[in-house]
């Protein structure tokens, strides 16, 4: 451990030497202290939330990732360049203790960068939280500041499956023309077949079935809070619609009614609700459409119970802790692209994979559609060409790899007080140090180990 603790010491007097690990500390505290002065909430403990925990924590990550990209392409890079790894060459230390000292030398800074900048939120967010009014702060306790599991009704994705392979089968037998585009047909079943779990026509209920499972105990004595959301068939003058929530199942468990609410589509609601579940953890809850249109309730997020399950600090430093994971794959990216390439070279590869990352929202539409050319509106079809055969599998794949690390958020789950799980954490350990930065980082020292420094100067 000798040889990379030097290494990740020589790596620590190098960021004080450029003043990286001085301006990146006070760009932090500026952002902690700034964003909340600059940007006013409206009052409320959401507004407040959005303000404290996910701008600051959004801004933290941003200027700490550029940061430690920056420096792991410089560290590396710059020595090559200046001939100074030849004379680290030259000792009793082999060319991955050098890599991986740097390594080190790097999440060292990130750890004390992001424990600084931390604690500055948690501490300006404990004392802000004091100044609102008593009911918000009764809010942000709640829902904010809180751990708080979720529990979803079944998805019926097996049923849905097989009603509609079974309606497919009927409509082939009467009209065998289909085959020509039978992706088409099946999907439109699909739609259909889901429709019928997911609408509320007007005048209608819908029941769901919650079960608790191992959240009974938890939630016994403690608030429960429903998060629903729905679509809409057509709009109402208003821009909303009203709605009778219930909770239990009569003369089985206590019931609960609700005023009724004026609710508008595509929004999230989120409310109070007694735990009034059964002996075996199932709680249900009913939906009275009094609209004279249908309601589509989403089976992906369209209902969630809401539980909790512990104090904010702790899910705080877990959040915090999946942050620093991706400081991890962004240290090994830029070290790795410094291995074999000049300072400006590494710094926009870098900087090139990490936009790629931060778009895979448009990689994902397109293989989903299947295709790059996109929807074709004057023929209500999509366009197809020969580059799709190569380019959806690559984008695929490119796709798989980087749901590997975009596959959490702690911000948003910090922010709405849901639980960042210690298996959720170990997960993100995992699949993006251990996966993606071992993989990374095992290149990078493979290429390091090989590449002939002597010729670094010529070059």
């Amino acid at each position: 451990m000798q040889p990379l603790l030097a290494i990740a010491w020589l790596t620590w007097k190098a960021a004080f030497r450029f003043r990286l690990f001085l301006v990146v500390a006070v760009l932090l505290l500026g952002s902690v202290v700034g964003l909340p002065l600059l940007i006013k909430d409206d009052g409320t403990a959401r507004g407040f939330t959005q303000i404290l925990l996910t701008y600051t924590l959004g801004t933290i990550s941003a200027l700490l990732g550029l940061s430690t990209l920056w420096l792991a392409c410089g560290t590396l890079a710059r020595d090559i360049e200046d001939c100074t790894v030849q004379v680290v060459a030259t000792k009793p230390i082999a060319r991955w203790q050098t890599w991986l000292g740097k390594w080190l030398g790097l999440l060292s800074l990130n750890a004390a960068l992001l424990t600084l900048s931390g604690a500055s939120v948690y501490g300006l967010l404990q004392w802000r939280a004091t100044r609102l009014p008593a009911d918000q702060q009764k809010i942000l306790r709640n829902e904010v500041l809180v751990s708080r599991g979720s529990a979803k009704p079944p998805g019926f994705d097996k049923e849905i499956q097989q009603e509609t392979d079974r309606l497919l089968r009927e409509r082939l037998l009467k009209n065998p023309d289909i085959k020509a585009d039978l992706a088409e047909a099946r999907n439109q079943i699909l739609e259909q077949v889901k429709a019928d779990y997911q609408i509320v026509p007007p005048g209608y209920l819908h029941v769901w079935q919650i079960n608790l499972g191992p959240a009974k105990p938890l939630a016994r004595g403690q608030p429960l809070y429903l998060r629903a959301k729905f679509n809409a068939a057509d709009k109402s003058t208003s821009g909303t619609f009203e709605g009778h929530w219930r909770v239990g199942v009569p003369r089985k468990t206590p019931l609960w009614h609700s005023e009724a609410m004026s609710l508008a589509p595509d929004t999230f609601h989120e409310f109070e609700i007694p735990p009034y579940y059964d002996e075996n953890g199932l709680l249900t809850v009913t939906f009275g459409n009094v609209n004279n249109t249908a309601l589509l309730f989403p089976l992906e997020d369209g209902l969630e119970v809401l539980y909790r399950q512990g104090g904010f600090g702790l899910n705080f430093v877990r959040g915090l802790g999946i942050i620093f994971c991706w400081m991890a794959l962004l240290a090994t990216l830029g070290l790795a692209s410094a291995s074999l390439l000049s300072f400006p070279v590494a710094a926009f590869l870098s900087l090139g994979v990490l936009t790629l990352a931060l778009s895979s929202g448009t990689i994902s539409n397109a293989v989903e559609e299947g295709t790059l050319m996109g929807f074709n509106s004057a023929t209500s079809r999509m366009g197809h060409s020969p580059a799709d055969l190569i380019a959806i599998p690559v984008f695929r794949a490119v796709l798989a790899v980087i749901n590997l690390a975009k596959d959490f958020s702690p911000i948003d789950s910090l922010s709405t007080g849901r639980s960042v799980t210690w298996g959720e954490l170990g997960r993100a350990f995992g699949q993006i140090v251990v996966l993606l930065a071992g993989g990374i980082g095992l290149i990078g020292i493979l290429i390091f180990s090989r590449r002939e420094l002597a010729t670094a100067q010529a070059q």
